[in-house]
């Protein structure tokens, strides 16, 4: 399945919101490559959070590689691929936000890369999975923690 996101999304637990839910309306994506959605409402005990506006973005988007790259042959003699070359797929979330009163709002943004050597995907789905994962069961279960960090700079 592509990356299409079930609306509402619910959000993880993080500190100083109950119960988050994020509902999604399709967006049009800065690229080709890309899906977008917009934050058009938001649930649970989220006091001052504010839904997507031109001026104040709340966005989530995923782009895939312009050009998807496939694994090479491999060198005649010593049966090893040189140079693997590498899928890069990206996942955005951006979130306008007011850096201090009466200021003009700017954009505060999440970036994921996920690096897929060429390749792996066929010969070894299971660990691009795992991967996956790992990397975002790990991000959901340290969010509280992820943004206590981000508000107040202790690691």
């Amino acid at each position: 399945m592509s990356f299409t996101p079930s609306t509402p999304v619910t959000g993880a637990a993080v500190a100083g919101l109950t119960s988050p839910t994020y509902t999604l309306a399709p967006d049009v994506a800065p690229s080709s490559n890309g899906k977008q959605y917009a934050v058009s409402a938001v649930g649970g005990t989220q006091t001052n959070v504010d839904v997507h506006t031109v001026s104040k973005p709340f966005t989530i988007s995923f782009f895939r590689p312009a050009n998807l790259r496939i694994l090479p042959a491999a060198n005649i003699n010593s049966g090893l691929v040189k140079d693997v070359p590498v899928n890069s797929y990206k996942l955005i979330t951006r979130k306008g936000a007011m850096p201090a009163s009466g200021q003009v709002n700017v954009v505060a943004r999440i970036t994921t890369i996920i690096d897929v050597p060429a390749g792996t995907e066929t010969f070894e789905p299971e660990d691009i999975r795992a991967l996956v994962s790992a990397h975002f069961g790990v991000g959901w279960a340290q969010a509280s923690g992820i943004a206590d960090t981000l508000v107040s700079g202790i690691l």
